[in-house]
């Protein structure tokens, strides 16, 4: 998923450097993301991006979510297939920052899916 130019730059977290190698795109839009493979209950949710590079996502979250699991995204994408046909980005991947109501996922794994629009059929009378 290659959105970008490369660029590298280097942010000051608390102290720590951390090395960024792709421009972040300020993309907002509805997630739904869910864990996977948890073994107690099942933690699920809704969000909004926050900014989308070609390795990850950061989106806000319902609750906290734990660093190292896998999740699954889904995000309702802006861009339509050949200008009509609305689509959602799906992705697998792993939490590698989380805070209390926003994470970062790298993407393991991704495509995107066609998804339905809500048409109402006329009832003729």
């Amino acid at each position: 998923m290659d959105l970008s130019s490369q660029t590298v730059s280097t942010i000051d977290f608390g102290g720590m450097s951390e090395r960024r190698d792709a421009t972040r795109f300020p993309v907002r839009e509805e997630v739904k993301y869910r864990v996977v493979h948890r073994r107690s209950e099942q933690a699920a949710g809704t969000g909004q991006t926050v900014n989308i590079r070609s390795g990850g996502i950061l989106f806000t979250t319902e609750e906290r979510l734990p660093v190292g699991c896998k999740v699954e995204l889904s995000v309702n994408w802006p861009a339509r297939l050949h200008g009509t046909c609305p689509l959602k980005f799906v992705a697998i991947g792993r939490v590698i920052r989380s805070e209390a109501h926003r994470a970062a996922v790298q993407v393991e794994k991704y495509e995107f899916k066609t998804r339905g629009t809500a048409s109402v059929t006329p009832i003729k009378v």
